[in-house]
C-alpha cells in the first residue's frame, strides 16, 4: 500500500506581545505601515489572471464592547458590535453608545470597555521566491503562516524586532 508523502512544509511562527497594543489607531498604523512601506520587500504577482500587489488585506474584523453599567455600577448588560472596517466599528460603537433607548430598556449608563475590544487582520504577502505567505496581527499577537523558507521568518522578525510595541 502506497504512504501519502508531503509535497512542501509550511511553518507557522508566533510573536505574543508584552502588552496588548492600545487602541485601534496603534494596530492600523502597524497593518497599514506593512502595506505601505513593504518592510518584508514583497513583490507585485498574477493569479487568476489578476494582478496582486506585493502585500494586501486578504482579512479583517473589529469586536466592540460597550458596558451598561447601573448607579452601583454594577454591569447590567454587554452589547459586542463586530465590523468589518475600523470606520464601521467606530460608528456603530458610537451609535450604539449615543442610543438612549437602548439604554433604558437595558436600564444602565454605556460606556466602551476599550481593554476588551478585539482588532484582527490578515495580510497576505508574496515574497520574492514566488511564495505566498500571511501575516496575522491581533491586539495580543502576530502570527505568521504558510511560509515554508526561514528567510521569510527571519525578514518579518527583523522587522517586528525594530517595532518598538511588537518587540
Amino acid at each position: 500500500m502506497a504512504d501519502f508523502e508531503p509535497k512542501s512544509t509550511t511553518k507557522s511562527a508566533v510573536r505574543r506581545l508584552a502588552e496588548p497594543l492600545a487602541d485601534v489607531t496603534a494596530f492600523d498604523n502597524i497593518v497599514q505601515g506593512v502595506i505601505t512601506n513593504n518592510p518584508f520587500g514583497c513583490t507585485i504577482y498574477n493569479q487568476g489572471g489578476a494582478d496582486h500587489p506585493p502585500v494586501e488585506r486578504s482579512r479583517q474584523g473589529y469586536t466592540s464592547r460597550i458596558l451598561y453599567q447601573d448607579g452601583m455600577a454594577k454591569t447590567v448588560a454587554i452589547v459586542t458590535v463586530r465590523a468589518p472596517t475600523i470606520a464601521a466599528f467606530t460608528a456603530a460603537a458610537n451609535h450604539i453608545v449615543a442610543n438612549t433607548q437602548l439604554a433604558t430598556d437595558l436600564g444602565g449608563t454605556p460606556s466602551r470597555d476599550f481593554a476588551n475590544e478585539k482588532f484582527a487582520a490578515t495580510l497576505r504577502c508574496h515574497d520574492p521566491n514566488g511564495e505566498i505567505y500571511f501575516v496575522n496581527f491581533s491586539r495580543d499577537l502576530v502570527t505568521l503562516t504558510s511560509f515554508s523558507d526561514d528567510a521569510i521568518q527571519s525578514k518579518v522578525e527583523t522587522w517586528a524586532d525594530t517595532v518598538a510595541v511588537l518587540a
